[in-house]
């Protein structure tokens, strides 16, 4: 900027464990030309013993181990105008207080979808050959099956439950394939996507593969049930990388006990990691992939940039593309 005395001060408060990923070097230099930083970074617990460093910041820039902004530290805040958060939700850090002062928020939650729908891309595209289930079924028997019967990318219905930010891109990323795409969600516009609509049961029942993308609100916690798994066709395939909460797990597991056909791919479970009885562990059936989905390494990179790309407009005067409305906050993941 040509007047650096006009760049306005900010903090960055997050964990330290991730906050080289997601602010790497040349992110930091980025800001370096857009703020005037306070303190050096510090985490969320260095911040609540000494919550007077906010007494100036005009921005607070977070991620991963956010601060909880309650009336308290908003008290040793008054300067604050914006917070920019380099991760999905949101929920961690708002309270009614901060929604009651009208600060914008914005969440990098489009930059982490990326890399969450693409994992979720390969894991259809390998679940419409049945991928997971020939190998277990190839180590079992020590033979190769011959012409395995799978549902393949040709023709075949996906099911999508969710049509968020992450359902919406997986949803586009299939239009690419010769499927057909239905989708359950009560509250989004399908327009565009290339999806039919239809209920939950349904969506299993006429589906080879469901992929969850729905958030967690007490009107989804537990909601896929057993029964609703049980109605998947043989061969078929549960893709979750929402969150573990959305499963029943007890009644999944009873039905993955009595269909050795059906696969269920689990990046997420309730609690997370499972306890180590877990029969997810033991199931053949069962593949767990540790929350891989979500941005890992450089991947994070992509929401500290994001959250440039939002500061350079807030200190141009411009619109923010990702703040995020107080209606609908709890319905982000």
């Amino acid at each position: 900027m040509d007047d650096l005395d006009s760049r306005p001060a900010a903090l960055l408060v997050m964990e330290e464990r991730r906050r080289g990923d997601v602010y790497p070097p040349e992110v930091l230099d980025a800001l370096d030309e857009l703020v005037s930083w306070s303190a050096p970074p510090i985490t969320a617990e260095r911040l609540a013993q000494d919550p007077g460093v906010l007494a100036d910041v005009e921005i607070l820039l977070t991620g991963w181990g956010p601060p909880r902004l309650d009336a308290d530290l908003l008290d040793h805040a008054p300067r604050l105008r914006a917070v920019l958060v380099a991760a999905g939700s949101v929920r961690p850090l708002t309270t009614p207080e901060f929604w009651a002062r009208e600060i914008p928020i914005v969440s990098a939650a489009s930059a982490n979808a990326i890399p969450v729908a693409e994992f979720a891309l390969a894991q259809i595209l390998l679940a419409l050959k049945q991928a997971h289930r020939i190998a277990r079924e190839i180590r079992a028997s020590r033979t190769y099956p011959v012409n395995p019967p799978v549902a393949g990318g040709y023709r075949s219905r996906v099911g999508l439950f969710g049509l968020g930010a992450i359902g919406r891109l997986v949803a586009a990323h299939l239009r690419r394939f010769d499927v057909e795409v239905l989708a359950c969600d009560p509250v989004a516009d399908p327009a565009g996507l290339g999806v039919r609509m239809v209920e939950l049961p349904e969506l299993f029942a006429a589906c080879s593969v469901v992929s969850l993308h729905a958030p967690l609100l007490p009107e989804t916690r537990g909601v896929v049930t057993g029964d609703l798994v049980g109605l998947l066709e043989t061969g078929a395939t549960l893709i979750n990388t929402a969150r573990g909460a959305l499963v029943d797990e007890p009644s999944l597991v009873d039905v993955l006990r009595r269909r050795s056909d059906l696969t269920a791919v689990l990046d997420v479970t309730w609690p997370e990691p499972p306890p180590p009885d877990s029969p997810l562990f033991t199931l053949p059936n069962v593949v767990l992939t540790a929350h891989v989905a979500g941005a890992l390494g450089g991947e994070r990179a992509r929401m500290g940039e994001l959250v440039v790309d939002e500061l350079r407009r807030l200190v141009r005067g411009e619109a923010l593309r990702h703040a995020v409305p107080p209606d609908r906050a709890h319905i982000m993941a």
